[in-house]
């Protein structure tokens, strides 16, 4: 009898060291790439997937986990608050970056989100090019992986935007570096994070990418007739650059340079994804990330696609073209870390920073209610309430990102309570035309939405930050010119978009399920074994991970 317990004791301990082994061994990848495309809805993988080679979106489905149903899960759905999330695991309530540019009711101005006055550009001349990541109040799955560490591993963050690149690297990388248009067309960074550039950057500026590339004009990849994706060519919906006619090919870029800001055009073109693929190549070699004994982070914005998207629309030639480019690009890339690196030493993630309504004016054409909205005629309709109903013509103080920030100095004077008059005006935007809902902040500060677009809002909402009424216009409605179209809704055209992972650590498959931006951060921190930044409201995608 004695001998049977001391058995089980035995057994019981050896399976306690087991578990205990399991949970203490960490076989992190020597590289983690996590890449964000600037505009990219899911749909573009599945209406161009019979166009694409196997090597690059496809070789990712094929291999790796991919999420079908991942969405956005707060408003606005643009470039900063999209990188923020992916990388913090948390909305702009948790993290601060709350649009592009929002209104400070504390300086009284609009800001930008990576302006940061306290440090010189690094790499330029060029005015207002000095960031950092000041604002992000949280920290990134980057800053966890170095504190991790013990600051040993490499992030490097590299993008064609300056907030693509300057938000994912969080506040610890060792290098954000960011392309430059006009005369210069070059990758510069900020003082934040050094002093000079390093070597390998300087030698990649160097070889002048950009000038070879506006050399060429920017032709279809394949015989145009074969894009059956996509609208005609020539249609009324899309933009052009400045000097031509029509929004048709070729687009000439040497000979449009001088008028559409010389080397910021191509950006605007699959080519800029080329130049940053390249940069990435460089970054992986100067650095030689992968290469020591610690796990390094390289994160990758392609942002041409947002540029092309903005000025073409999502059904156009032009998007169809990028798309079927880009897939050759990250075939490339996949191909030299696997030379490089080695199938088995790094872990790769792919989503996108927002996705975007098709062109209002061409749903409209097809009798899908669709609409404009315009911004100078809504401000003049809010001073006429102030006027009506308060006897004042600035009660309004700003009206920006579809927020209204009232003026505390006239309700102090007029001695009137700021949540009754956001009230009263609530009641009479609501009727205003391409108006779908309207909130008051404090309905968004005492009610918890646990679905639907009103708790999009209500994750976007900053208390510090946000205005006092928050506007949601009706779908496929946007505040822009009507040729090319943008992004910024919790409408599914916007929300939906990939979440893949792919290589070490990652299961092969597909879900279905309804997934969230913000779990990314967490699923590539538990995949790392690693603290979740510290603000994390996501949760681990453990399908995926093996």
């Amino acid at each position: 009898m004695i001998r049977k317990a001391l058995l089980g004791l035995f057994l019981l301990f050896s399976s306690v060291q087991s578990f205990g082994q399991d949970i203490t061994t960490v076989d992190r990848p020597k590289l983690v790439v996590g890449i964000i495309v600037d505009q990219m809805r899911y749909d573009y993988l599945t209406r161009f997937y019979d166009r694409y080679g196997e090597e690059g979106f496809k070789r990712i489905l094929r291999e790796g986990y991919n999420f079908e149903n991942a969405h956005f899960n707060y408003v606005p759905t643009v470039t900063a608050v999209g990188h923020a999330s992916v990388y913090t695991g948390t909305t702009g309530s948790g993290h601060g970056i709350v649009a592009n540019d929002w209104y400070d009711k504390y300086l009284k101005k609009m800001i930008y989100c990576v302006d940061d006055f306290n440090f010189k550009a690094i790499g330029t001349e060029l005015p207002y090019e000095q960031k950092s990541p000041v604002r992000l109040l949280a920290t990134t799955v980057t800053d966890e992986l170095r504190l991790a560490q013990n600051m040993n591993g490499k992030t490097i963050a590299i993008g064609l935007k300056d907030r693509s690149a300057v938000l994912p690297g969080g506040h610890t990388s060792n290098g954000s570096y960011w392309f430059v248009g006009k005369d210069e067309g070059k990758f510069i960074t900020s003082g934040f994070y050094m002093e000079e550039l390093p070597k390998w950057v300087i030698d990649f500026n160097k070889k002048e990418f950009p000038r070879k590339y506006m050399k060429n004009d920017w032709e279809t990849l394949y015989p145009i007739k074969s894009y059956k994706e996509s609208i005609a060519d020539d249609n009324p919906y899309e933009g052009v650059f400045v000097g031509e006619e029509k929004p048709v090919f070729p687009h000439e870029l040497k000979k449009l340079s001088e008028q559409n800001g010389n080397f910021d055009l191509i950006k605007e073109t699959p080519y800029g994804n080329s130049i940053l693929k390249e940069f990435a190549i460089a970054a992986i070699e100067g650095e030689e990330l992968g290469q020591r004994d610690y796990t390094d982070f390289l994160a990758i914005s392609f942002s041409s696609p947002d540029y092309i998207g903005h000025r073409y629309g999502s059904d156009s030639k032009e998007i169809e073209d990028t798309y079927l480019r880009l897939d050759l690009e990250m075939a490339e890339l996949l191909k030299y870390l696997d030379k490089n690196l080695g199938v088995d030493n790094y872990t790769l993630f792919l989503t996108a920073d927002h996705a975007v309504v098709p062109v209002p004016a061409y749903l409209k054409s097809l009798k899908i209610p669709a609409g404009y909205f315009d911004y100078s005629l809504f401000r003049e309709y809010l001073k006429d309430l102030g006027e009506k109903y308060y006897g004042v013509p600035d009660l309004i103080e700003n009206f920006s990102n579809f927020q209204v920030f009232l003026n505390r100095e006239v309700l102090d004077r007029l001695k009137l309570d700021a949540n009754t008059v956001a009230e009263k005006l609530a009641q009479e935007i609501i009727n205003y035309e391409g108006v779908h809902k309207v909130l008051t902040a404090k309905t968004l500060q005492t009610t918890d939405f646990q679905s639907g677009i009103l708790s999009y809002v209500q994750n976007g909402y900053n208390q510090k930050f946000s205005g006092d009424i928050v506007m949601i216009p009706n779908p496929a409605t946007i505040y822009m010119r009507e040729t090319g179209t943008t992004h910024g809704s919790g409408y599914n055209y916007d929300t939906h978009v990939p979440i893949m992972f792919f290589g070490k650590g990652i299961k092969t498959g597909r879900s279905r399920d309804y997934v969230e931006i913000i779990d990314i951060a967490p699923t590539v921190s538990n995949l790392l074994q690693i603290q979740f930044p510290n603000s994390n409201t996501g949760k681990v995608l453990k399908s995926a991970l093996k």
